[in-house]
């Protein structure tokens, strides 16, 4: 139980951090959001290790046991990767300097925002 929560919870903050450049652009709450996400950026290599961790440990479970490949281990799993891209090959996946959502940073945007959808409905979902 407390493993899928950590596989919600990453995917939630995961997708929040990966759905910045879409979500700065809210009127009268974009600045906020901006705010939030600067703070929140630096930890952001803790929630791709424990999405891949989380995603990674119910997939394996799923492939084994079954009863199926669930999309919230699937998303964990990618939300991991984008996260970390920059450690794992050592180019950066996000521009930083660039605000504007735009070619592979409004993809990365819009599957940030899957990603919290499923986060959430992660949470709603029983476990057994």
């Amino acid at each position: 139980m407390i493993m899928a929560l950590l596989l919600d919870l990453a995917n939630i903050v995961g997708g929040f951090l990966l759905a910045v450049a879409l979500l700065r652009r809210i009127p009268r709450a974009g600045d906020e959001i901006g705010r939030v996400a600067g703070r929140l950026a630096p930890f952001g290599w803790v929630v791709g290790v424990v999405a891949l961790a989380a995603g990674g440990y119910y997939l394996i479970v799923h492939l084994i046991s079954g009863p199926q490949v669930f999309h919230f281990e699937v998303v964990g799993v990618a939300v991991g990767v984008a996260l970390l891209w920059d450690r794992l090959t050592g180019r950066p996946a996000r521009d930083e300097e660039t605000r504007d959502a735009a070619g592979p940073r409004l993809l990365l945007a819009i599957f940030g925002i899957i990603a919290i959808i499923i986060g959430v409905q992660g949470l709603f979902t029983s476990d057994g």
